[in-house]
């Protein structure tokens, strides 16, 4: 039972129903740290279930299109089929390995991968919206109903296996509703951590609290790989009524921030400071009072936040390679013999987790160091330049064996998905209650979109390419992969330049104060 003296309040409409609920039980107000782990647990699983739903198409694509290594695909991004409707024979039942119309034909994979990049398109385009409109209305309704669009779209997509529907542009729409629904997700949640949590140990925070992406990826990989032999749209349907579901756990519980639930702010997170720049430091909430004034920032001011536009560029490309991955890495598996021999569409499902494996723990290390070091740009950087050899090394002998295979997927999955977490998260956190803002929060949903938006830009190019390219040379691919981790680290040297020489400056002062100091004129 609760304390006497922490009684509930008596009216609180702005809580959560489920809140309310925990309160009246327990007849006493939840408190702050309570309130913070309910956010980390409920935006934790949230966004788990947006790449689990994510993940479904790429564990589909080689049944949909299982013959794509065996055919000569053209260039050209639009293919006769899709304007004049293909004329092969439209299939009215399916097994695994036989594919599925329009897909199965000489122009599958490139029909594929434009469905990817419609998705894609649509979701960077709407992520700009949605950012805007995040920190302006109730962001857990907001989420609520991006969630529940993005069931209802990805079980429609699984629903044509049913309905037995060959026509191109219905996958090609539903994927476009999908996307803009997913781009709800994101902004609304990093907003929602950022307003519950401090600069202090952001990084090492959200490094692991980004592990949701790698969760997702590898739970709808392995929700999908085992569905997969009951029909492909089973492997739509699963994912999209589990996140609808998640979507009404995050209605329920959600807390916003401290102010929608009236949680006292605790005595670290007040005192809390942010470093940026020299000697200027800020409290990251304010006052409850304070934040009622509040204006939302503007698109093009948030564009003109420091750092913002590098980061933004940076993630552009970061994303072109990790999505390239989310989406073809299971289609490669399943092309390319290891050791001599070629794996189901299952197995190299299960298999192409094992990236996400590394993301984690790339994500963390990631988190870890950059706020060890107070250097974001330096950490992410140096991630990038690493993750170019790991594309080499698991293009050139990730055939050998099985295991060869795992180990070099891993370390590619760490160094890949590493400087994208970071950006994703505690940079964009860190951005979006910068210094310039004066203490606004309310820009946290807008910055975050604007980072993420310009990222899957560059997601939707990467997987568009690939579709195309890899009909010509994975080699090639991967080439490409590499020069666009290369121009990712080197769009933040401005940055790492910035931040190496603040700590050469910040070691000096350091070292001319010791020299000044009575016990050091003694010594000398």
């Amino acid at each position: 039972m609760g304390s006497l003296e922490d009684p509930i309040p008596k009216t609180n409409c702005s809580k959560p129903l489920g809140i309310r609920f925990a309160e009246y039980i327990k007849n006493t107000t939840i408190s702050y740290r309570t309130h913070q782990a309910i956010v980390l647990i409920v935006t934790f699983f949230a966004y788990s279930s947006y790449h689990a739903a994510r993940k479904t198409t790429s564990i589909v694509k080689s049944s949909l299109d299982p013959a794509a290594s065996q055919v000569s695909l053209a260039f050209s991004p639009w293919s006769r089929t899709h304007f004049l409707g293909t004329t092969e024979k439209r299939q009215v039942s399916w097994v695994l390995g036989s594919g599925w119309a329009p897909f199965d034909g000489s122009d599958g994979t490139a029909m594929l991968g434009e469905i990817d990049v419609a998705f894609l398109a649509v979701y960077s385009m709407g992520m700009y919206f949605s950012g805007h409109l995040g920190d302006r209305l109730n962001l857990r309704i907001f989420l609520t109903i991006g969630m529940v669009g993005t069931g209802l779209f990805t079980s429609l997509f699984g629903v044509g296996y049913w309905l037995n529907i060959h026509n191109f542009y219905y996958f090609l729409i539903i994927q476009m509703f999908a996307g803009l629904f997913q781009s709800t997700g994101w902004p609304s949640v990093v907003a929602v951590v950022g307003n519950w949590f401090g600069k202090r140990k952001r990084g090492l925070i959200m490094g692991i609290w980004n592990a949701h992406t790698s969760v997702g990826n590898i739970s709808g990989s392995l929700i999908a790989s085992a569905l997969l032999k009951y029909g492909w749209g089973w492997s739509f349907v699963v994912p999209g009524l589990l996140i609808a579901f998640v979507g009404l756990v995050v209605f329920l519980l959600l807390p916003v921030n401290p102010e929608s639930v009236g949680a006292d702010k605790e005595e670290d997170e007040l005192k809390s400071p942010r470093k940026w720049g020299d000697g200027e430091t800020e409290p990251l909430l304010e006052s409850e009072q304070e934040i009622v004034t509040e204006k939302a920032v503007g698109f093009i001011e948030a564009w003109k936040i420091p750092g913002v536009a590098p980061f933004a560029m940076c993630l552009f490309f970061s994303k072109l390679v990790a999505y390239t991955f989310l989406y073809w890495l299971p289609f490669y598996i399943t092309n390319t013999a290891i050791d001599g021999q070629y794996l189901s569409d299952e197995a190299a499902g299960n298999l192409s987790t094992l990236f996400d494996v590394g993301g984690v723990v790339g994500g963390i290390l990631a988190g870890h160091i950059s706020d060890r070091l107070d250097a974001r740009a330096i950490t992410a950087a140096g991630f990038m330049y690493c993750a170019i050899p790991a594309l080499f090394l698991y293009r050139v002998y990730g055939h050998i064996s099985l295991y060869m295979n795992i180990i070099l997927m891993v370390i590619t999955g760490m160094f890949v998905n590493g400087p994208y977490a970071l950006i994703t998260t505690a940079v964009s956190a860190d951005l979006g209650t910068h210094s310039s803002l004066k203490g606004n929060s309310r820009a946290l949903a807008t910055v975050t979109a604007i980072i993420d938006g310009t990222g899957s830009v560059g997601a939707a190019l990467g997987p568009l390419l690939t579709g195309y390219i890899s009909a010509k040379s994975w080699s090639a691919v991967f080439t490409m992969l590499m020069i666009a981790a290369l121009v990712a680290g080197l769009l933040l040297t401005k940055l790492v330049v910035a931040e190496v020489a603040a700590k050469i400056r910040s070691s000096g002062f350091r070292v001319g104060d010791q020299l000044s100091s009575p016990a050091a004129t003694v010594e000398v």
